[in-house]
């Protein structure tokens, strides 16, 4: 054990990496239809590598937390904002349960076990992870005019109630959330969200990656032209209305002629007609049988982003656009293939009213599709790599919002760093997608600092608590943890019950993001946003996030008078 805490002492991240390498290993280790998972398994692996001795500073998780925290508001912020309003009742009251349920247990457990004060504040911060109890029950403590030696062994109390029982907050919230909550749903994590996501996109089919129709909307087609079929080029291209099509190249015999609206075709000109697959393929009527492998026929498709920054465009209905664009002669050749509004699919129909921001998908050879780009906005061009001015400035903002305190009856508030770090990521991720032209966050290094962020944090926690947790529950044995157990599963269970059948939550993945957010239990959070596959699980847990963080910091001077 000496050589281990020797390599730990000199270089003590070492230790960290190591218990995200066993843990995720771990985490994969399957028990019936149960698997610990990689966060929760690097936090259990951290807790016996602490074991050897190890010292690993603090700021370490606070940054680690502060990344993982912003990308995930980051990536949320555009649902976030769109979701506020009466439907966030529901998060609210959920929020208020939870607080309410866990002041209740944890009162309850102290008095059973004759704890003091300072174990049973210790008891609501570790049992319910809140770690700002610690500050606000302390300096209640403080408050109650008692002698400094008893000030001192109050407060100290409180950190070895918190020590041993952080540990399986942690645990147990996972547990509940993401085990307990599906088999009670009686569905997964994954299939609701699947469901949301399908019911957020109001109907409209999303592929996802490497995901494309069998039979595509728009597609191109090689025809001759028969004899008896000599039809000029605007008389084809007008003949299905509702289905546009656009003849984009013609070949005579071994010559290329120029596509014109009043050019007329020969028999046996090879044409290239591209456009909605319905209307390509009625034009074979029009013109003849279909052939392939035609030299110089090539031609190379673009499919551009382009966002809406067009004011005089905001507030306008989409078929009022069209023909504004077709009387001025832009939209020939270039096809509406898909609009979104904050990441989210809308239906394409003539009367939908296009915002300023909204990003429009256009199908079309390129210097059709430049050409109306530059009547709409701007073209989004798609980037690996991250905009660190625009990353850093948001952590940086995050981080100040964290530093902002006040008081109310006596007692500080304060969001903290991943407080202040979340509500920063959800208004630069709003921000970004109201302005995607600058502020690049590709969606692999967003799930990479998600995913690092989160699982070294709580390896930190483990490696930081685990051996003071396992000292401190040898001398005063297992009643802290026990009592630690109860506070942390009972409020959750409650809060579950409350929210499936009082505010009627029939979709796991929203409840388990709503249930994991009034504890502030980002571990479990973590975990099923792995699960879910998709962000659906962040708004509730966003908005009951906010919420605990005030409501369960409060508990710490109610604790200290109640106990």
């Amino acid at each position: 054990m000496e050589w281990l805490h020797d390599i730990f002492t000199r270089s003590p991240e070492i230790a960290l990496f190591l218990s995200l390498a066993l843990g995720y290993t771990i985490g994969k280790v399957g028990f019936g239809r149960f698997q610990l998972g990689g966060v929760a398994g690097s936090l259990l692996v951290a807790v016996i590598v602490s074991q050897a001795g190890v010292e690993i500073d603090s700021g370490a998780k606070t940054v680690l937390f502060a990344l993982f925290i912003y990308a995930v508001g980051f990536e949320s912020g555009p649902q976030f904002f769109g979701a506020l309003g009466k439907q966030s009742v529901k998060e609210i009251v959920l929020a208020f349960v939870l607080a309410a349920t866990g002041l209740a247990t944890v009162i309850v457990m102290a008095r059973l076990c004759g704890f003091d004060k300072g174990l049973a504040a210790g008891l609501a911060a570790g049992g319910l992870t809140q770690s700002a109890i610690i500050g606000t029950a302390g300096d209640a403590i403080a408050k109650l005019g008692l002698a400094a030696e008893e000030v001192q062994r109050l407060q100290g109390n409180v950190a070895v109630g918190y020590a041993v029982t952080y540990i399986f907050g942690t645990f147990g919230a996972i547990i509940v959330c993401v085990n307990i909550l599906p088999r009670f749903m009686g569905r997964s994590i994954r299939d609701d969200a699947i469901k949301a996501e399908a019911e957020l996109q109001t109907g409209v089919q999303v592929f996802g990656p490497d995901q494309q129709a069998a039979a595509p909307d728009l597609v191109g087609r090689l025809y001759q032209v028969s004899a008896g079929r000599q039809h000029a080029v605007a008389q084809i291209e007008h003949a299905t209305p509702g289905a546009a099509i656009t003849i984009e190249r013609v070949k005579r015999g071994e010559q290329f002629i120029e596509v014109a609206p009043q050019l007329l075709l020969e028999a046996d000109d090879v044409v290239l007609v591209v456009g909605r697959r319905e209307g390509v393929v009625a034009s074979a009527g029009l013109l003849g049988k279909e052939v392939y492998d035609v030299d110089g026929m090539e031609l190379i498709i673009q499919r551009r982003d382009v966002v809406v920054t067009r004011k005089d465009l905001g507030g306008r209905a989409l078929g009022e656009i069209r023909r504004n664009m077709a009387t001025a002669g832009l939209r020939r050749g270039v096809y509406l293939e898909q609009i979104s509004r904050m990441g989210q699919v809308l239906p394409i129909g003539p009367d939908l009213v296009v915002q300023v921001g909204d990003t429009v998908t256009l199908h079309g050879v390129e210097r059709d599709v430049q050409r109306v780009a530059g009547a709409v906005g701007e073209v989004i061009v798609q980037s690996a790599k991250t905009d660190f001015v625009y990353l850093g400035a948001g952590v940086l903002v995050g981080l100040l919002i964290g530093l902002v305190s006040f008081r109310v009856g006596g007692i500080p508030l304060t969001l903290g760093s991943g407080g202040g770090a979340l509500l920063s990521g959800l208004l630069f991720g709003w921000y970004r997608a109201r302005r995607q032209t600058f502020g690049d966050f590709p969606i692999g290094a967003v799930q990479l600092l998600k995913e690092l962020g989160l699982a070294g944090f709580v390896a930190v926690v483990g490696l930081q608590s685990g051996l003071q947790a396992v000292t401190t529950m040898r001398e005063h044995g297992l009643a802290i943890f026990g009592a630690g157990v109860v506070v942390t599963i009972v409020p959750l269970l409650l809060t579950m019950l409350v929210g499936r059948y009082v505010l009627r939550y029939d979709n796991t993945a929203i409840l388990a993001g709503a249930l994991s957010g009034t504890r502030s239990a980002n571990p479990a959070f973590g975990e099923v946003l792995d699960k879910a596959g998709n962000p659906v699980p962040t708004v509730p847990f966003a908005i009951t996030y906010a919420l605990a963080n005030v409501l369960l910091t409060l508990l710490g001077p109610l604790v200290v008078a109640l106990a």
